[in-house]
């Protein structure tokens, strides 16, 4: 029977390694399979995008569009974080639109939405995708 040191010694090692697969993987060579390029947005545009596209899974997103709602999200966060119950429900309603926001961004650079899941496996799925996210657009004329 296995120590319980050793144990936590190989599940540390499996946890750790186990996205690198993942991170050294390709993303498909040619031109994006997502569609066109995500456009440019401001601030008030990344907003409008973020609640218009709410459960929209497809297509891309911009770095702008992306971290403007990024940016948006943590400031209503940070304060609604003072009123519990207030929280709990905007937390719940900006599920599925963050995730689909996630995604789309990840389209953009020609990986699929799935990849997300990587966040799971910390610290080093969710250091891939944070590097992701701020990886300029792919596209064959891009390379």
């Amino acid at each position: 029977m296995m120590e319980s040191g050793t144990a936590t010694l190989l599940m540390i090692l499996i946890w750790i390694l186990l996205p690198i697969p993942f991170v050294l993987m390709r993303a498909p060579a040619g031109a994006n399979r997502f569609g066109e390029v995500g456009r440019p947005m401001g601030f008030g545009q990344a907003i409008g995008a973020f609640f218009s596209n709410y459960f929209n899974f497809s297509g891309r997103a911009s770095r702008s569009e992306f971290w403007w709602a990024i940016l948006f999200l943590f400031i209503v966060n940070t304060i609604v974080s003072f009123i519990p119950l207030l929280g709990a429900v905007w937390t719940l309603g900006i599920f599925f639109p963050s995730i689909a926001l996630a995604a789309r961004r990840l389209h953009d650079i020609n990986r699929s939405g799935w990849f997300q899941l990587l966040s799971c496996l910390f610290p080093i799925g969710t250091i891939v995708l944070i590097v992701w996210y701020c990886t300029a657009p792919r596209d064959a004329a891009a390379g």
